[in-house]
């Protein structure tokens, strides 16, 4: 089965390409022009073990607002396409990541009931030249768009690279195990109400 989506969006603020394979081998070739999104963004390929392309070009002569929040966009609705109906999918996730100082935890349901809980705190403000706060906005949209229901809670740490770093390896791991397929269930919706 093709597990596969590719996506063009292209808006006043930003014109976004993406390529998505759900069981591929974490390949990463991202370029959004905001190298800690890209690094990111790589991470959550890598552990995931998703095969991600992205190219971004986005307004960030104004901020790195648009183009951080477009790509999660891209990227939810990407999840959707490769997804197709959902059967045979483990459909729930989680993960709890350390990371030096930090533990983040991760839990998700491809539910399609789009819904993010987001309890992480940054100690400061920026990570170079990205605002902490647009992490938030991404993952946001991301849930929005790939219609999941997404929990990221920072339960220690201070370090805010090491913050934003340990919520998308969690994040990584916790949609790899819910995209996965589950042999106990074959080919079926995992939903007692037959559709997801």
């Amino acid at each position: 089965m093709d597990r596969t989506a590719t996506i063009t969006r292209t808006t006043s603020e930003t014109d976004i390409s993406l390529t998505l394979n759900l069981d591929g081998t974490g390949i990463a070739d991202i370029a959004t022009g905001i190298g800690f999104l890209d690094h990111m963004l790589t991470s959550l390929a890598r552990h995931g073990l998703f095969d991600l392309t992205i190219r971004a070009r986005g307004d960030l002569h104004i901020d790195f607002h648009h183009t951080t929040e477009d790509v999660g966009i891209v990227l939810g609705a990407a999840f959707v396409q490769a997804l197709g109906d959902k059967r045979g999918i483990r459909r729930f996730g989680h993960a709890l990541i350390p990371m030096d100082e930090t533990l983040a935890e991760t839990a998700v349901d491809i539910s399609g009931r789009p819904f993010l809980a987001w309890n992480v705190d940054f100690e400061r403000p920026k990570i170079g030249e990205m605002d902490t706060e647009l992490f938030e906005e991404f993952f946001r949209a991301l849930a929005f768009n790939a219609l999941i229901t997404l929990h990221i809670t920072r339960r220690a740490g201070r370090n805010a690279h090491h913050v934003a770093e340990a919520a998308f390896k969690a994040t990584a791991r916790a949609l790899r195990m819910a995209v996965e397929a589950d042999p106990r269930i074959g080919n079926a919706i995992p939903s007692t109400k037959g559709a997801l």
